[in-house]
């Protein structure tokens, strides 16, 4: 006989276990189905470790900077086995904490491959058995893997994806990471900062294609200046591995043609979501572009049938994955103010050196949808906290609409501005206009002193700059 549950959840990364713990304490039986690793993709191969590496890599650009602080050190030098050991303890650590916290909430987890196998029913597969769960309620929270490009398949020893690339045998003294997005800046950032020569090559006209236009331009400049070679409108024609490494053959944007050696090669080229074997076949669950299509509320197509995070499309996110999940559980046990998912609500960050973050519309995006804007700046360098520390590169930029003083988008580059977003997304969230932004009280002396003046700018009345 089948086990009976109110909700199952197929993917125990920050979408689903955060779905599987909300719809528990909201009363509701919940199974969690997890292959792999409690905690997915983020947590044990993606946000958590590299930040650890992204960490380390910060340390070590500080040690050769101590003169600036007044400071020395002789030799400063790194183990890479004990570096990428740091990183996957601090996973596993975070890992085990997953674990607890399903127990604490009394959330039952299967181990094994669930797939959908009729209405109300998932199969569970593992070591050759099959258990049957029944619940009226199946979200999918599968997740996505990394997309490859043809011809150019990692190998696990020259090409890496990301998961070969946060645990290196040892650092390469040249790597060229194809693709600039958030996973392809940040290794090219780590590894530039552990010393290696470090290759970008993006087809798109800018890196960080995302991120509006003024703020990809800064962190072009910033990563040129430590040294990276930035390849806008290239194209990646193939990889010829050899002994020492590899050979790129790259074609830049004027049409000219060159090879590149070096030891590694990153792909780092979108993901692509996990829809194969989950059952989809014969339900009305439908798929674009490898995602599952949804509302708002992570409805299907497919009565009782959710999907949440990465399955369900950008942005790839692991925190609009967990808000998707609650929006979706909640939505489900019925509660009154539930709002649909607003992802020009959700803030995207990337920890390279310097940091980049940002939430709502980038200045053209608001443009085209027709408003007319206000916009301001504030620069690091007018900042006392940011030249203290050393850190006076960078700017924090704001986009309103000029007719009602809503904040339309927040972009920001420079130390910390990871951190510092949220107090954006806040003002999002809430619907604030200038108005309010420009009669908050920011504390003196810190960074987010720059939000404040930010929003004072594009009003002509910044203080500082």
């Amino acid at each position: 006989m089948a086990d009976r549950f109110d909700l199952i959840v197929i993917g125990g990364g920050p979408g689903g276990y955060v779905a599987a713990i909300r719809a528990a304490q909201l009363g509701m039986r919940v199974a969690l189905v997890e292959r792999e690793h409690l905690g997915g993709i983020c947590l044990n191969w993606g946000c958590i470790p590299t930040k650890a590496l992204l960490r380390t890599a910060e340390v070590n650009h500080l040690l050769h900077s101590l003169d600036s602080f007044g400071l020395a050190a002789d030799n400063p030098r790194f183990d890479a086995k004990k570096v990428v050991e740091r990183s996957r303890k601090v996973a596993a650590q975070l890992a085990a904490g997953v674990k607890h916290l399903l127990r604490k909430n009394k959330v039952t987890v299967f181990e094994g491959h669930g797939a959908l196998a009729g209405p109300g029913t998932v199969a569970v597969r593992n070591d050759g058995k099959t258990t049957e769960l029944k619940a009226p309620h199946v979200v999918l929270a599968t997740g996505a893997r990394a997309r490859t490009l043809p011809g150019i398949e990692p190998d696990g020893a020259v090409i890496w994806t990301y998961k070969e690339a946060m645990v290196p045998p040892s650092m390469p003294r040249s790597l060229l990471v194809i693709g600039s997005g958030a996973i392809g800046i940040e290794f090219a950032s780590f590894y530039a900062d552990m010393g290696a020569a470090v290759t970008v090559v993006e087809v798109m006209p800018r890196i960080l294609p995302v991120e509006d236009e003024e703020i990809s331009a800064l962190a072009r400049k910033a990563f040129e200046k430590r040294g990276m070679t930035i390849l806008t409108g290239a194209k990646v024609q193939g990889v010829q591995r050899n002994g020492e490494g590899a050979r790129v053959v790259v074609e830049d944007e004027g049409g000219v043609v060159r090879e590149i050696a070096v030891e590694r090669v990153i792909s780092a080229v979108g993901i692509v979501g996990n829809v194969e074997g989950i059952g989809l076949e014969g339900t009305r669950v439908q798929v674009e572009k490898s995602h599952v299509v949804t509302d708002g509320y992570g409805r299907t197509g497919e009565p009782g049938v959710y999907a949440i995070g990465d399955l369900a499309g950008p942005p790839w996110l692991a925190h609009k994955a967990s808000h998707e999940g609650i929006v979706c559980v909640e939505a489900i046990a019925g509660l009154n103010d539930v709002h649909p998912l607003d992802v020009t609500k959700i803030p995207g960050c990337t920890y390279c050196r310097p940091q980049v973050a940002s939430v709502g519309l980038t200045e053209a995006a608001a443009k085209a949808k027709g408003h007319e804007v206000r916009v301001g700046r504030f620069p690091f360098i007018g900042n006392g906290k940011a030249i203290a520390l050393g850190e006076a590169e960078g700017l924090v930029k704001t986009v309103f609409d000029a007719r009602t003083g809503e904040l339309l988008g927040a972009h920001m580059i420079g130390a910390e501005v990871t951190e510092l977003i949220q107090g954006y997304a806040i003002a999002r969230a809430g619907e604030l206009t200038e108005a309010e932004l420009a009669h908050t009280v920011f504390p003196h002396p810190t960074l987010s002193e720059m939000m404040h003046e930010a929003v004072l700018a594009a009003y002509g009345r910044a203080i500082h700059y």
